[in-house]
């Protein structure tokens, strides 16, 4: 009795690891990795994060909509791990200034406008919030909407007289944030 016992345990044991680790093998083809990068005038940006898909969801509004991401509340700005950007010089971003070095970014998207923060703990997986006494600055920029819906979630940059302006597009949304050498 107690040979089938462990037998049924293995096979239970054996069948949740390959459900696991079909699921994270798997997750990268939903929202895969991308590396987004921008270089000027001895100015380095690159972005690290992963793109989900729209897949016909209500990607920005209220909690009460089933929004997938809704107002007020923390994002990693992507999905799987969480968003890494790295300046190669102090830069002002959205005006404020800022060293030299790798963060981790997330937002707090609304309505109107997008709460966003730069964190130096570094390395994380999952939506899991950071520690925000790590936060090195936060900025306040408006939301607005893009010409045309956008199905992948995109991070991009474009150049802009005397900076770069770095643009979140998703949906029908679109947030900038301006980014200038110091």
């Amino acid at each position: 009795m107690k040979k089938k016992i462990f037998i049924g345990l293995g096979i239970i044991v054996i069948l949740i690891s390959a459900i696991t680790a079909y699921v994270l093998m798997t997750t990268r083809s939903h929202s895969p990795s991308k590396t987004t990068a921008f270089s000027h005038e001895g100015l380095d940006i690159k972005v690290v994060y992963c793109q989900p898909y729209k897949k016909g969801r209500l990607i920005f509004g209220e909690k009460e909509e089933g929004a997938l991401q809704p107002y007020g509340q923390y994002w990693r700005l992507g999905a799987n791990e969480a968003t890494e950007i790295t300046f190669s010089r102090d830069i002002n971003f959205a005006g404020k200034p800022l060293k030299a070095g790798t963060y981790r970014m997330y937002a707090v998207p609304g309505k109107s406008s997008w709460q966003v923060g730069l964190n130096s703990e570094l390395g994380k997986w999952g939506a899991m919030e950071p520690n925000y006494d790590l936060d090195v600055l936060k900025v306040e920029v408006p939301a607005g909407t893009s010409l045309s819906e956008t199905e992948q979630f995109t991070i991009n940059f474009s150049g802009e007289a005397g900076g770069v302006n770095m643009d979140f597009v998703w949906d029908k949304t679109k947030v900038t944030v301006p980014i200038t050498l110091q």
